[in-house]
């Protein structure tokens, strides 16, 4: 950590540590007016001293992931719909919501940014982001790598004007992009003709999406300024959206990069003072040994989503197969005080493949992958250094990818599969997120695709309020059933100190039809043992395997019924789970 007293000082150490000592000067200067910036919030400025940051989350943390427009009326703005919903059917188990990319934008629903100073009218308005967040953590994102063709800035960058002449990556003949990963198939360097002549731009993403040149420090000067800008505006977590990628060098990856890192360290630094409640959430869809690196030693991101386990649980659901799911929670480090896991199955990306390399073997992959198109999935491509196409994601709902599996090929369990893979999430150390689409059991949007010929549009679909409401409204419905069983799950999770994000966790040794957890709470006071049958039939279960303490009387919270531990085996339905507790409260 920087040794200077003084807030300027540690600024411009962190600065100074990205950019070398040639910029001395000018990052002085740097330094100088982010404080300036800081001191206008002089009255509300949080202490220096560091708290106690797990507070902000416990057993009752819950995120909802959704679009700002995923709830329509065509009366109302969206975000006032969304907030709506919110309030009828999700009050008293959400209490933070990821609000996709709000901002004016060209493409990539959302993430192709105009203008990340406003909110895109045709959503809302600023108020309703505000209104929002008085009964809400909102977490917004920061779109880092990249913004749009049409912007602003980089009409600038054509016209050779400042700022934006210097705000995106061009490079010459001689930049060596030959170890580029790329998470995607179009080509890298796109033709853009400028005021100065013809330019190799960097487009990671796609053809609309330009990267940023973070390599000149008023870039990162800008975005500490949105980032500020946001928190003004109630926004009390930070999505560093495909932060990976933001640091470019001749000859490497471009990826994971120091300077990455040493960003993220001063975007949490200067949001901590400016406001102490604010968290950093790195998305990084990356091999999960890099994927971890972003907790840097506790102070970077306050939180990583944990991207290997969609797949994970997915394979070990369709495949009724426990064994690489086991090994690799055991092979997941606690996360450090202060810091957590969140944990995830579905979103408005797919189930990214890059984080199960070397989890998964190449003949599991396949055969997920094989699966997986036979429960209607569409994949997405990238290009590989050594010029080779591989999965990138696998593009479908949550609900449609457990259609059918290997021992269920007509679909009969396909319901219970898909609460299952919950139960597991709300199960595991960390904080749980769903997608608003996941929450009402949304299957593949083929019109969606059809029509936009977007493969993502898949697992993005709008729903009419009205008709949401009315599907919600019959209990015999999909949405319904989705909706309420989850809700029911929460409900129970959120009483269970055991289920604390940073409690105990160990994975337990049980045949590879089961997987389970032991949590306890950080008292010691609650045991659960949290165990899941992945098989479409019925399956006993030891109960000497589990070693539960014969003094304690035990209790099934999902059934809430005891639980016989003078009878040596539990039967378990297919895809039934139990969470097994001394206490119940």
């Amino acid at each position: 950590m920087p040794t200077e007293p003084n807030l300027q000082g540690s600024i411009f150490h962190w600065l100074n540590s990205i950019y070398g000592d040639s910029a001395t000067i000018s990052l002085r200067a740097t330094a100088s007016r982010i404080l300036t910036r800081l001191e206008q919030r002089s009255a509300k400025k949080s202490s220096l001293v560091k708290s106690e940051r797990s507070q902000f989350w416990c057993e009752k943390t819950c995120i909802l992931i959704s679009y700002a427009d995923s709830i329509k009326d065509n009366k109302k703005a969206p975000l006032l719909c969304l907030n709506e919903f919110i309030n009828d059917h999700l009050d008293e188990v959400i209490d933070s919501v990821h609000i996709l990319p709000f901002f004016p934008s060209t493409s990539d629903d959302g993430f192709s940014v105009l203008d990340y100073k406003a909110v895109d009218p045709r959503l809302g308005s600023w108020k309703d982001i505000e209104a929002l967040s008085l009964s809400r953590n909102v977490m917004a994102d920061i779109v880092l790598n990249h913004g749009s063709r049409s912007s602003h800035l980089f009409k600038q960058f054509v016209d050779n004007e400042a700022p934006g002449k210097d705000f995106f990556i061009s490079v010459d003949d001689d930049f060596d992009i030959s170890n580029v990963v790329r998470p995607r198939e179009h080509p890298l360097l796109q033709k853009q003709e400028t005021a100065i002549g013809t330019q190799n731009v960097w487009c990671t993403f796609s053809q609309d999406q330009v990267d940023f040149n973070f390599s000149n420090p008023d870039v990162l000067e800008e975005f500490i300024y949105i980032i500020l800008n946001l928190i003004d505006h109630g926004i009390k977590i930070l999505r560093l959206d495909a932060v990976g990628f933001i640091w470019k060098e001749t000859g490497t990856s471009c990826l994971n990069l120091p300077q990455t890192h040493k960003i993220i360290k001063l975007i949490r630094h200067i949001a901590n003072h400016y406001n102490n409640d604010v968290l950093v959430v790195t998305e990084t869809n990356l091999p999960n040994q890099e994927n971890l690196s972003y907790f840097g030693n506790g102070n970077e991101a306050h939180c990583i989503y944990n991207f290997s386990l969609p797949p994970l649980i997915i394979h070990s659901l369709l495949f009724s197969d426990a064994s690489t799911l086991r090994r690799w929670s055991m092979s997941m480090p606690p996360a450090l005080e202060g810091t957590t896991y969140l944990n995830f199955l579905s979103s408005h990306d797919g189930f990214g493949m890059r984080p199960i390399e070397g989890i998964l073997n190449e003949t599991q992959r396949d055969a997920l992958l094989n699966r997986l198109e036979k429960n209607g999935s569409l994949f997405s491509w990238r290009v590989k250094t050594d010029g080779t196409k591989g999965v990138y994601e696998a593009n479908a709902t949550l609900f449609s990818s457990l259609k059918t599996s290997e021992e269920d090929t007509d679909g009969a369990f396909q319901r219970q599969r898909f609460i299952a893979a919950y139960t597991l999430i709300f199960a595991l150390e960390g904080i749980p997120a769903i997608y608003l689409n996941s929450f009402v059991g949304a299957e593949n949007d083929k019109k969606g695709v059809e029509a936009s010929g977007l493969k993502r549009r898949i697992n993005r679909q709008k729903f009419d309020k009205h008709w949401l409401y009315t599907q919600l409204n019959n209990p015999k419905s999909r949405e319904a059933f989705s909706l309420e069983t989850l809700k029911s799950l929460l409900h129970i999770r959120a009483k269970q100190a055991a289920f604390h994000p940073n409690a105990t966790q160990f994975t337990l040794q049980l045949s590879n039809e089961f997987f389970g957890v032991w949590r306890q709470s950080r008292d010691r006071r609650q045991s659960i043992f949290a165990i899941t049958n992945l098989c479409a039939s019925n399956k006993i279960l030891d109960l000497s395997e589990i070693n539960l303490i014969e003094t304690e009387s035990w209790v099934d919270l999902i059934l809430n019924q005891k639980v016989d531990t003078e009878n040596a085996h539990l039967a378990l339905c297919p895809y039934q789970t139990v969470w097994i507790s001394n206490i119940v409260l």
